[in-house]
């Protein structure tokens, strides 16, 4: 394949892409299992799954690191081989950007072969300057042109003072931000599922909400009743495998 013709399928999916996040019908928000390697990547695919969204905790347990202390070099060689073992288009979780400007994290990007990234709004369990970080989105969509989907977490439920009331309307606030500074989905990760028909009054465009795989927790559809336009499950799916892995051993042993 000559590199137009790999720049056009690039294209072609970061289109398909923006379009499953349009016009989705209440209750039937886009899922996006996260994959934490090829292995898993192939998996999701073949089952049917549209596109994916890695985790970047998923992907830092099975480097063997901790969750935040991946080297950008190995995340981004992961989300490559992601990205080069399925057809659907893959979204990468990069944390804060790994402290790279703008310009190189959409590169990076689009080298790997991804069609979007998560951006965290805090560092180190601390919020960051809404205003400032709105900048460096602006700065990150100026970068991307219409290349990238870009994915503005909101971080007040996680990095917040416990006021859940202050916690709605800070995030609503920095969404709106986001959004403005080219932002093409929020998400409130850890918002509670009770919170979200607020939050999808208050916030414009697609709204990403995290799943847990509790049986006590709401399932997709009904967090896309509440008001989510999309469903990841952060390092969920991977930390269900290794459970699965873990009885595999303990039974090896008996």
């Amino acid at each position: 394949m000559s590199q137009s013709e790999r720049e056009r399928a690039a294209e072609r999916k970061v289109d398909v892409f923006h379009a499953l996040h349009l016009k989705r019908p209440q209750g039937d928000p886009l899922v996006l299992p996260g994959p934490w390697d090829a292995a898993s990547a192939r998996v999701f695919a073949e089952a049917g799954f549209p596109a994916l969204a890695t985790p970047s905790a998923g992907v830092a347990a099975s480097l063997g690191y901790a969750d935040g202390a991946t080297p950008a070099d190995e995340m981004f060689a992961v989300v490559a081989r992601i990205a080069r073992a399925v057809d659907v288009p893959v979204s990468a979780d990069i944390e804060g950007g790994y402290g790279l400007a703008p310009k190189e994290i959409v590169e990076r990007l689009l080298e790997a072969g991804a069609v979007g990234c998560n951006l965290e709004d805090s560092n180190g369990g601390v919020l960051k300057d809404p205003h400032e970080h709105a900048d460096f989105l602006a700065e990150v969509r100026s970068a991307a042109a219409d290349r990238l989907f870009v994915n503005a977490r909101v971080d007040v439920f996680v990095c917040g003072d416990g006021d859940p009331e202050r916690a709605i309307e800070r995030a609503i606030e920095r969404a709106a931000l986001y959004v403005a500074a080219g932002a093409d989905c929020v998400y409130p990760i850890l918002a509670p599922a009770g919170v979200l028909p607020l939050l999808r009054a208050g916030i414009q465009g697609p709204l990403n909400a995290l799943a847990r795989l509790d049986a006590d927790g709401p399932s997709p559809a009904a967090l896309g009743e509440l008001g989510a336009t999309r469903i990841t499950f952060g390092p969920g799916l991977q930390r269900r495998a290794m459970t699965g892995v873990r009885e595999i051993a303990n039974g090896l042993k008996g």
